[in-house]
């Protein structure tokens, strides 16, 4: 009779990669739990249920959206990072979860390069520079010179200190040496509010907020921090276009789970939420809302991370900029 042996090591081995190779074939074969670091009716909000509710659909599981605000996403962050590695807790991160927070907190209570394994990048909110209907400046470059010739005169609002639309007029600033106070809301809509009434005169915003207040007359776009022109505002140039390099911002929303979740589950998932996005009926949606849809391998969304927290840690370190 001939024995073969194997050593419980090598079981075990041999186990755990057969209930990965399992739990991919059968992934997800419950419903989704898809935490949203925000309040209900926001522009990451908006995203994750218009894309859930396709996601479901194709998936045939539930997918429930549960908003867990604060902490500047922190605790959204931190829960989903406790949650089991098996691909049914989910979070839509930003730029302030990934990128900006562990520059900005002397004390994070996660690491989001240990603790959490990006998914895919669903979509970009491009940045716009606007000011007051009632303010004198003729365009993006007007602004620039008039700022620069009364250093301190000129306040700015944003949507919270931070935020990608302050780290952008920050950006602005650093790239043409214009001085301004910042003045810090909660939120884009009330800002957008004392910008349109002309308590202040400029703010950076996302399209998906300030489209109302831009459609309406009540704020002007000058210039918008992207690579090209958006399609909702075809007559606003980019900042590249007016001669001023290297402004580009948009506030990133993207999917990302537990770290240790199984590559192949991922994998999975990133398949779902793409084929979600590129549904015309989702991707049309977005697009109306003032997103740019992407969907993006798990691979290009890690190495856009690297490339943000370059450029973005380095001006909030220079700027001395923090929020503990």
């Amino acid at each position: 009779m001939k024995y073969t042996w194997t050593t419980p090591l090598v079981a075990t081995a041999l186990a755990f990669s057969a209930g990965i190779a399992c739990a991919a074939e059968t992934y997800p074969s419950k419903p989704i739990r898809w935490i949203v670091p925000y309040a209900v009716g926001g522009g990451s909000d908006f995203l994750a249920r218009t894309i859930g509710a396709r996601l479901s659909e194709i998936v045939k599981q539930p997918v429930v959206v549960d908003n867990k605000p604060g902490g500047n996403t922190a605790i959204g962050a931190v829960e989903t990072a406790r949650a089991a590695p098996d691909g049914y807790t989910v979070l839509s991160a930003d730029n302030g979860t990934l990128v900006f927070n562990p520059a900005l907190y002397k004390n994070l209570s996660y690491d989001p390069a240990r603790d959490l394994a990006p998914v895919t990048l669903m979509g970009k909110f491009p940045m716009i520079l606007i000011v007051g209907p009632n303010t004198d400046f003729k365009d993006a470059k007007d602004f620039i010179a008039k700022v620069k010739s009364q250093p301190g005169k000129y306040s700015y609002a944003s949507a919270g200190a931070g935020s990608p639309h302050h780290l952008a007029m920050e950006l602005l600033k650093e790239r043409t040496g214009m001085r301004m106070l910042h003045i810090a809301y909660r939120g884009a809509a009330p800002a957008l509010v004392d910008v349109a009434g002309g308590q202040l005169p400029a703010m950076m915003t996302d399209l998906a907020a300030g489209n109302a207040f831009i459609k309406g007359g009540k704020v002007r776009p000058l210039a918008v921090a992207n690579p090209t022109r958006l399609a909702q505002l075809p007559d606003v140039p980019t900042f590249a276009e007016l001669g001023i390099q290297d402004v580009e911002a948009s506030a990133q929303v993207g999917m990302v789970v537990p770290a240790n979740t199984p590559p192949n589950v991922i994998a999975e998932l990133q398949k779902h939420v793409a084929a979600a996005i590129k549904t015309p009926e989702v991707h049309n949606k977005l697009v109306d809302f003032g997103i740019e849809p992407v969907g993006s391998t798990p691979q290009d969304y890690a190495e856009l991370i690297k490339r943000e927290s370059a450029l973005w840690q380095k001006l909030i370190r220079d700027l001395k900029i923090t929020l503990d």
